[in-house]
């Protein structure tokens, strides 16, 4: 097997401008993400962009129809979905539908496939915004999104060190080391720095940005940023144990390290989370 060299003196920035298939998000999701950070923007502006793309309402009435968010009736109208459903949990649907497409085909390691990664993501964000809610915190749209986007650094890594993450993999089954400190000894970078750099190329918002770049380390976060952080390090740790699709990115990882008390989550909230978390992937199924 041939091996692409990638000059290691290159920042995740650069490496993430050479990649090609996963360049660009398809153009209404961006749209719908712009339209949705911009405090002026309404849910008639919202509804202008998704209605002109007949495959995008589909995916949200499908989603918004499915177990996961338990509405009364079938809801028929895209119109009628934003409102019940809100500006930020339609994106939510948009950035999975854009998402998902780049989870397909290719071979992680021995094991594991692209589609066992989305999988994974899908169970950060569920668990993640299930977390929220165990904490009553206007935060549940915030921690899906977040969750599902924590680890498309590996999308880059697999575009283009193919055969280093398969090796990372390999070491991780067996080393000592975290899975970032074997990613950073055999590529000269980490996932986090790049879903960071793939993050704010995509302009997704701030705070993805940053659960990108520290969901292994949140305690290095400010303590006014910590608090989204540590949902999802809590939820990625809670998915990698109970094997729920690629799990190999918090092996030597456990709860005790993070420091989850001080951002007000409890034992008792993430044991329900936990406990719930085989229904909570079934009822988001829609979204695999």
């Amino acid at each position: 097997m041939s091996v692409t060299l990638i000059p290691p003196q290159l920042s995740a920035r650069e490496l993430v401008k050479k990649i090609n298939s996963i360049g660009t998000l398809p153009e209404v999701t961006s749209k719908i993400i712009a339209t949705v950070e911009d405090p002026a923007s309404s849910s008639a502006d919202l509804h202008k962009i998704v209605s002109h793309d007949p495959a995008m309402v589909t995916r949200i009435l499908k989603v918004v129809n499915s177990a996961f968010y338990g509405l009364p009736g079938q809801i028929a109208s895209i119109n009628r979905a934003i409102v019940l459903l809100g500006l930020n949990a339609v994106k939510n649907i948009a950035v999975a539908a854009g998402l998902g497409q780049f989870f397909r085909g290719a071979t992680v390691c021995d094991g594991f496939t692209a589609r066992d990664l989305w999988t994974h993501c899908v169970g950060v964000a569920v668990a993640a915004s299930d977390l929220a809610r165990g904490m009553r915190i206007p935060l549940v749209d915030e921690a899906f999104l977040a969750g599902m986007v924590h680890d498309v650094g590996l999308l880059v890594s697999l575009q283009l060190m193919p055969e280093q993450l398969r090796q990372t993999c390999e070491q991780a089954r067996t080393s000592t080391s975290s899975f970032c400190e074997i990613e950073r000894g055999i590529m000269g970078v980490d996932h986090q720095q790049l879903g960071q750099a793939l993050c704010e190329m995509w302009k997704f918002p701030r705070t993805c940005q940053l659960v990108a770049a520290h969901h292994h380390r949140p305690s290095a976060m400010p303590a006014d940023c910590r608090l989204l952080v540590t949902l999802v390090a809590v939820a990625d740790l809670m998915c990698c144990t109970e094997k729920q699709g690629f799990n190999l990115t918090t092996v030597n990882q456990s709860m005790g390290e993070i420091d989850h008390e001080s951002v007000g989550l409890s034992e008792s909230v993430i044991t329900n989370t936990c406990r719930r978390l085989p229904e909570l992937m079934a009822s988001a199924s829609t979204f695999l």
